[in-house]
């Protein structure tokens, strides 16, 4: 996958020559492999405390269930899951070789066999696995963060946030909470290296995890699960580390993607009970469960609410019996749709994947800082040089740089100036039409219009005598942005 990105192609070129200089040395190995990351998907790495959810959301996104979410010894080891040509599984050692391992499929997650290797002595296991859901993006695994092991946390952790001698090997990051704790923005701050561009806050993207489960699984817990979110999108410790905040019930989707015609027969039969109602029935979950009842059996129902939870249960019988959804197709697509997959897709394309080149710029630039940190060569200063001209000169890393100061505060403006400002540097997607304001399907005068009446405002705020120093040069950024959007074709 080559891209004709000019910032990316500065990149590449600055890698090539480090490879130059550091030829013979692990450092020289290690920006090469860099260098061959660059024509790759995005590497998106899926983070969260212990019980988090994220093997559930990986096999969701993926579509389907690869990811085991037991406690077994692969849910302790850092697993990638890439686009191949056929079905494989590689372990990489810590020391040695990679080399392939069997793996199984009898139920739903692939179980590996380590054989005789100890959890403890491997740095990953890398997944093949051919599926059009991964070509865009790699999707990385992580152990939980606050295990009641730290060797397993410290995984984590060495992964995403390295010594200053190594860079992480994941270009983004999808960080699962379920409330907002000091330890969930302690880790995301420890992810950001700002020492390229300040590219905060746009490689993270948080998720309100198990947003089924906010309010004890209630009719009303994916609503109040998006106020929730809309609350912590403008917490001022939130918008420094992440792009956005995005409620989603990882169960429902998986299991919409996954939905069996004899899991909606089951819903049926529960949706249509009379002895005792349905309602009485999901009252708890222990009631659901060992209720005394002629609609299905214990086990049955036991195995739709691993499924489902209880919020899950509710609403599919619901549904079912007020005539929504008429069949198996019908319901998981109702369920994905409250799950809030569509919408974390959405902004995973428009905010990691359409931004890939920049992300990737990023994490080539971090790298060549650490190599000249780790083994400072002849010709340092040369590549340091060039490392801070890209930084300097390309208009990506000042939108991002722009960005970064907005979130944190330190540009004062009028709230609809500022609201502008963001969505003009591509909080909302990076698309014209998105950076404007506009509907997708807006044609090109729309948009090449609307770009000349924003080229015009910040032009006018760029040049304005009361404009703070501060309006003044994030004008100037933006007029740029406009000029590149009409030079564009917008």
């Amino acid at each position: 996958m080559s891209s004709t990105s000019p910032l990316l192609e500065q990149v590449r070129g600055l890698l090539g020559s480090a490879v130059t200089q550091f030829r013979g040395t692990d450092v020289g190995a290690q920006l090469d492999d860099v260098l061959g990351r660059l024509d790759e998907p995005l590497r998106v790495a899926i983070a969260g405390k212990v019980k988090a959810g994220k093997s559930t959301l990986l096999n969701a996104l993926v579509g389907e269930e690869l990811a085991p979410t037991d406690a077994g010894e692969c849910t302790k080891i850092v697993t990638w899951y890439r686009d191949g040509v056929t079905y494989r599984v590689m372990l990489h050692p810590k020391t040695g070789e990679p080399r392939q391992i069997p793996f199984a499929r009898d139920a739903a997650a692939i179980e590996v066999d380590l054989g005789s290797t100890d959890a403890a002595a491997v740095e990953r296991l890398v997944v093949d696995w051919p599926t059009s859901a991964l070509k865009q993006l790699t999707l990385i695994d992580t152990p939980g963060i606050g295990s009641l092991s730290t060797d397993v946390s410290a995984r984590t952790t060495s992964f995403l946030a390295p010594d200053e001698d190594r860079v992480t090997a994941a270009d983004a990051v999808l960080y699962l909470m379920k409330h907002l704790h000091s330890t969930d923005m302690d880790f995301l701050a420890s992810f950001h290296d700002e020492e390229v561009s300040q590219a905060t806050p746009v490689n993270a993207i948080a998720v309100l995890s198990r947003a089924d489960e906010v309010g004890a699984g209630k009719p009303e817990s994916m609503d109040s699960a998006r106020r929730i979110a809309a609350r912590y999108r403008t917490d001022p410790k939130v918008r420094r580390l992440a792009q956005t905040v995005v409620p989603v019930a990882g169960l429902l989707a998986v299991t919409g993607e996954t939905l069996r015609e004899a899991e909606y027969a089951a819903l049926a039969a529960l949706a249509r009970s009379t002895d005792p109602p349905v309602e009485k029935l999901l009252v708890s979950a222990d009631r659901f469960v060992n209720l005394s009842t002629t609609v299905l059996t214990s086990m049955e129902r036991e195995a739709l609410l691993d499924r489902l939870g209880l919020f899950g249960v509710r609403f599919a019988t619901t549904k079912i019996r007020e005539g929504e959804v008429a069949n198996a197709g019908a319901l998981s697509t109702a369920l994905i749709e409250c799950s809030g997959l569509d919408d974390l897709r959405r902004v995973l394309l428009s905010q990691f994947a359409d931004r890939r080149d920049v992300l990737k710029a990023r994490s080539g630039l971090l790298a060549v800082e650490a190599a000249v940190r780790t083994a400072p060569v002849e010709g340092a200063d040369a590549l340091l040089n060039e490392v801070e001209r890209i930084s300097a000169s390309a208009h990506e890393f000042r939108e991002i740089r722009l960005l970064n100061s907005l979130r944190a505060g330190g540009i004062k403006g009028k709230p609809e100036d500022l609201d502008a400002m963001e969505r003009l540097l591509g909080t909302s997607g990076t698309t014209p039409a998105a950076r404007l304001g506009l509907d997708a399907t807006a044609d090109v005068n729309a948009v090449r219009a609307a770009v000349q009446t924003e080229l015009a405002r910040w032009q006018k705020k760029a040049e304005s005598p009361m404009a703070t120093p501060e309006m003044a040069d994030a004008a100037r950024v933006l007029v740029r942005t406009c000029e590149g959007m009409l030079a564009g074709g917008g």
